[in-house]
Order: structure tokens, then sequence, then C-alpha cells
């Protein structure tokens, strides 16, 4: 059967099809569908007027989320290998769907909780399947730029939910509904865009049973993956923080109640994070990982610094400059972890290293409300920048030590 002359097919079995900007429109899938797993962000203070719960319960409700991305990483990681990247993105939009419908539902905690779930199951799926969507859809010679358009799709969604959220309940009607709702009419264009992106994956014949992979990586490439996901960790860190916890910071202890700014503030951390993206491609991802590290830890000691004087600027000062160390590593680790790894698991080797990520956007922000019980929010703000300065400056130590492009291939 005859191809297009813009398709190709590597020898691992996935097509790649290079025509036009179809792997912008694979981008732009994936960015709505993270925006989805941000929104409630800059509302979790009005739910807790209406139901009454802490700030631990707050990073509870957070971390059922991540708890959802990794379950889906784990059992269905490599399903996109398998079925086809174009399937597994049209179930994560509508997980993504019925996860707004929880929230619009308003029934309390539980669903809440059911809600964060399914949010986090989609983002579970659109990790893996939309970032290897978007690579192999990119022409030939344009895997650094696309790259750069699957880790911006992924950051740059993730910055613009808050901020829609923020700008719709501050100066529109229904707070609680009408983010929801907006969210809504996106996924649909979403779903229409997605249906129409061509398959790159050529289905195996007979189908091989669909079985949960757990983290496997393949052995070749654990040289590369391992300093990449610790480095992952520790820059996801940084987000949960800004995700889980910031807009409590800023309400409370700044006494600045306006939504939209709280939003504003998260937004600035994933702005920075696609900025720092796209100055990975200066600096090739080799280098780009321990310098990285070290911007990171300046952004949280900023961060830490913010949280003891009580200052907005520095807290937003610190937002940026992490956020530009997190985006300069994270881009750096997943296009070496994307390079590396065989065609034929890209799907569950990408996943795998959001596995890392995710624990590091869940795992220290759970610790962090539990901290407010005894040392409130400040204090606990200030213990989390502490260790994650520890480790981040760890982790960029090691690579910087590593000589330049020792296992990881440089940018195109």
């Amino acid at each position: 059967m005859s191809r297009n002359h813009d398709e190709r097919r590597d020898d691992r079995g996935t097509q790649h099809h290079g025509g036009g900007r179809r792997y912008l429109a694979a981008a732009l899938v994936f960015a709505v569908g993270m925006a989805g797993t941000t929104l409630p962000t800059p509302l979790y203070g009005l739910y807790r007027q209406e139901l009454g719960f802490s700030e631990l319960m707050v990073t509870v409700v957070f971390a059922v989320y991540a708890v959802g991305v990794i379950t889906a990483l784990l059992v269905a990681g490599n399903f996109s290998d398998v079925l086809g990247r174009r399937p597994v993105l049209l179930t994560a939009l509508g997980l993504s769907a019925l996860s707004a419908v929880c929230f619009l539902a308003e029934g309390g905690l539980p669903l809440l909780f059911l809600g964060r779930l399914l949010s986090g199951f989609s983002a579970g799926l659109f990790s893996g399947a939309a970032t290897a969507a978007v690579l192999e859809l990119a022409p030939e010679g344009g895997r650094a730029r696309a790259g750069f358009a699957a880790t911006a799709a992924n950051m740059g969604g993730l910055g613009c939910g808050p901020l829609l959220a923020g700008v719709l309940a501050q100066y529109a009607p229904w707070p609680l509904h009408l983010p929801y709702l907006v969210h809504l009419g996106l996924l649909v264009v979403a779903a229409a865009v997605a249906w129409a992106l061509p398959e790159t994956v050529q289905r195996p014949e007979p189908r091989p049973r669909l079985r949960p992979q757990g983290m496997v990586v393949p052995r070749e490439i654990r040289g590369v993956f391992v300093p990449a996901a610790v480095a992952a960790f520790a820059g996801f860190s940084l987000l949960g923080l800004f995700t889980a916890v910031a807009p409590s910071f800023v309400g409370q202890t700044l006494k600045v109640t306006n939504l939209a700014v709280s939003g504003a503030v998260v937004f600035s951390v994933f702005c920075a994070s696609t900025a720092g993206q796209w100055l990975m491609g200066r600096v090739g991802p080799a280098r780009s990982l321990p310098l990285g590290c070290g911007v990171l830890v300046v952004g949280l000691l900023l961060v830490g610094s913010s949280l003891l004087v009580k200052s907005l600027l520095l807290l937003v000062v610190g937002a940026v400059v992490g956020g530009l160390g997190q985006g300069l590593g994270f881009r750096g680790a997943l296009t070496s972890v994307g390079a590396a790894a065989p065609a034929e698991h890209r799907g569950r080797t990408i996943s795998a290293f959001f596995v890392v990520a995710y624990c590091g956007i869940s795992l220290p922000v759970v610790g962090v409300g539990a901290l407010t019980v005894g040392l409130g929010l400040r204090g606990a703000g200030e213990v989390f920048s502490a260790c994650v300065v520890v480790l981040a400056g760890v982790v960029g130590a090691y690579l910087a030590r590593r000589s330049p492009g020792a296992g990881a291939p440089t940018a195109e």
C-alpha cells in the first residue's frame, strides 16, 4: 500500500507523519487536557469556605490527583504503544470531561476526590501518549522543535489552568462552575482535533495483551534515565508547592484575596518553565540538566526568603527563577530520555519518567500539608524549600561532574 511522501516508518514500526504542522495540533490537544488538571488550584480557598476542610486536606486532595497520574502511568503507560496514540488521547479527553462534571456537581469531598482522581488518570494517559504523538508527528529534522512543543504544551497547559480559573472566578459569575464549563467547551474542540490527527503507531497483529508494565526502563538507557528522572523529581517538587500551597500562602499570609492574582502567581512559575524549556535548545540537554538544577536552587532560596519576610514580589521572583531552572532541567531530561528510548518502548519509557516526576509533585506536598499542623504554613514552606535545595544541589553537582554529552544526546 502506498503512503504519502511525508510519512516515514522507522525500523521499529512507528510511523512518522512529517507533513505540515500536525505536531502543533497534537500539542494543542495536550495543552487543553493538562489545563483541566490545575483548574481547581485558585479555587481551593472557596472550597475550604464551603466545605470547611483544613490545609492538610487541600494537600491530600491534590495528592489524590497525583495518585491518579502515577496509577495511570504504571497501569497504562504502554497502552498507546499497542493501541495507538489517538485512542488513548481521546480516552484521556473523556476522563478530563468526567472530572469537570464531578466538580460541577459540587457534592462535597467525595466528588472532589473523584474529580481529582479522574483528572489524574487523564494526565497520566496524556503524559506518555501525547508526548510521543507530538514527537512522531514532527517533520524530518524537527525533533528538537517538537520536543519543545511537547514540554511547552505540558507546562503551558498546567499554567493556563489556574490563570483561567482565577480570572473567571474573580471577575465572572458562578466561580465554582464557569471555569469547568469553559473547559468542557475546550475539550470538545480538542477531541475534534485529536480525531483528525493521523495515527503514528502501526498496531501489531495479533495485538498483544494489555498488561500493566510497572516501572520498566530498558536496561541500555538507565544511565541516561536515572539522573534525568531525579532532576525532574526535584523540579516537579517546586511545581507541586505552587499548585497546592502557594494560593493559600498568598491569601492567608499575604492577605491578597484576589483569585486572579493567585492564579497569576501559579501561572508565572509554569510560564517561566516554558521559557526555560526554550532556553534548553540553546545549551543542549546535557548542559541544561546541571544548569537547571543550579537555577532551581536559587529560585527555591528566593521562595524560602519570601515566606520568611512575607513578600509577594519575592515570591513571584522566586517562582520565575525556579520555573526557569525547572524548565531547563525538565526539557533536557525529557529530550535525553525520549531520544535514548527504543521506539517500541518510547511511550512506556516516557511514562516511567513521568512516574518519577509526579512522585516529586505529590509526596513532598503532602509532607508540607502535614507540617502545617505543627509549624504553620510559613514554617512548612521553609522546611520544604530547604529539603529540595539540598536534593537539587546534590543532583546538579553530580550531573556537573559528568562530561558534557556523556550518555545524553544533543539537541537538534
